[in-house]
């Protein structure tokens, strides 16, 4: 592997590695939420919170610009305050990363949780447990594979991430340049097929095996609780 090569894989797996960080709370709470919980509007909740697998990521990456560039109030406020400067920057690239990779790390949580038994729930309600008692010693615990297959998954979604990250953090060699990027750079200056091919099957690699280390955590579990039901 050639020196751009490896700059790239190893900011991508960097940006993958905060981006998964960043949105590993909110993504248990949201799923327990919409698991646990019965609100007016929770289908225009969950409609919200799948929105970037359906919206073309550059446009994420464009409304991220306007909120968070530098000539927006958010962006100039964190400049001059905390010299924090989002877009075109590394960090920037984990934002659009993790609000891309948001939505696969909610659903395998989700569905442990919705999977989990009912009675245990009541049973420690009647016993007199907390709301956050049980969140703590029961769902929390029994969700754990859901957790840990929603980061293979947000992580690999964040290695992939293209259209976000070059509208909101650009294509910048050492900064922003994650393999996506760099693949791209090839496909358009390169004369050597061999670092593309390469560099895309480095990235198809990556992808694939956290997608069968997720898909092999969920069916598992899921099976477990199938088989501990009957």
């Amino acid at each position: 592997m050639t020196d751009f090569e490896i700059n790239a894989l190893l900011l991508s797996i960097k940006i993958g590695i905060l981006s998964t960080i960043l949105i590993l709370v909110p993504g248990i709470f949201m799923g327990w939420v919409l698991a646990k919980k019965n609100f007016f509007g929770k289908i225009i909740v969950d409609s919200l919170i799948h929105l970037p697998l359906v919206i073309p990521p550059i446009g994420i990456g464009y409304i991220l610009l306007i909120i968070f560039g530098k000539n927006s109030f958010l962006g100039n406020f964190l400049f001059e305050n905390f010299n924090i400067s989002l877009s075109f920057s590394w960090i920037g690239a984990a934002l659009a990363c993790s609000i891309m990779s948001f939505p696969l790390m909610v659903r395998p949580i989700r569905v442990l949780m919705e999977a989990q038994d009912k009675k245990l729930d009541e049973a420690a309600r009647t016993l007199g447990a907390s709301e956050l008692k049980i969140f703590l010693s029961i769902t929390l615990p029994l969700a754990y594979p859901g957790i840990l297959a929603g980061l293979v998954l947000s992580f690999a979604r964040s290695i992939g991430e293209f259209g976000a990250t070059i509208a909101f953090v650009g294509n910048i060699p050492g900064e922003t340049q994650t393999l996506p990027l760099a693949l791209w750079t090839l496909i358009e200056t390169s004369n050597s097929n061999n670092e593309i091919i390469r560099l895309g099957l480095i990235s198809v690699c990556l992808s694939l095996v956290a997608l069968l280390i997720s898909t092999s955590i969920e069916k598992t579990f899921l099976d477990k609780l199938k088989n501990g039901k009957k």
